[in-house]
C-alpha cells in the first residue's frame, strides 16, 4: 500500500441490494459524506450518474470554499461494485465502492482510493500530515452511512 492508498470499511446491517442503491444515489450522498455534495454530471450505459461511462461530481468543502472531485465511473456491477477515475484538477487517481454481502441482513460497505499526490515530495509530505484526518473523516462518514442505511 503506497501513501495515497487509503481504505475504510462499515459493517451495515441491511441487505446488500438496498446498501448499494444508497450509496449510488448520488446526490444523497451529502447526508453520509462529511463536507460533501455529489451530483450527476453525464448519463452513462445505466442512465443518469448510473453505469459505465456516467460523469459524477463531489464538491468538498464548507460554503463556498472547496473544490470539485469530478470522477469517471469506470466499472459498475450492479449491486455490487463501482470503480471510478477522479478527473479533477486537485483529486486524481482511482476509487472503489464495494458492497460485499455477510448473510442475508448484513453486508460490509468498502471505500478505497488509490489517490496520485500532486506538488512532488511537498505533496507525499502534506498528505502524510493530513491522511489521518481524512481517514478519519471517512471513517466517521461510513459510520453514518451505516446509520442512515440501517435506518431506511
Amino acid at each position: 500500500m503506497s501513501l495515497g492508498d487509503i481504505e475504510v470499511s462499515v459493517h451495515v446491517h441491511r441487505e446488500a441490494a438496498l446498501v448499494f442503491s444508497y450509496f449510488t444515489d448520488w446526490p444523497r450522498q451529502g447526508e453520509w459524506m462529511m463536507g460533501t455534495r455529489v451530483e450527476s454530471r453525464r448519463t452513462g450505459a445505466l442512465g443518469m450518474g448510473r453505469g459505465e461511462g456516467a460523469e459524477i461530481a463531489g464538491f468538498t468543502g464548507v460554503g463556498p470554499l472547496g473544490f470539485w472531485d469530478t470522477m469517471t465511473i469506470t466499472s459498475w456491477v450492479e449491486g455490487h461494485r463501482v470503480d471510478v477515475l477522479h478527473t479533477g484538477k486537485i483529486v486524481r487517481g482511482t476509487g472503489s465502492m464495494i458492497v460485499e454481502p455477510i448473510d442475508s441482513h448484513t453486508c460490509r460497505f468498502i471505500w478505497t482510493e488509490q489517490l496520485e499526490l500532486p506538488l512532488g515530495w511537498f505533496g507525499r509530505f502534506g498528505f502524510a500530515v493530513l491522511k489521518p484526518l481524512f481517514v478519519a473523516a471517512v471513517r466517521a462518514s461510513l459510520k453514518k452511512f451505516a446509520r442512515t442505511a440501517e435506518a431506511l
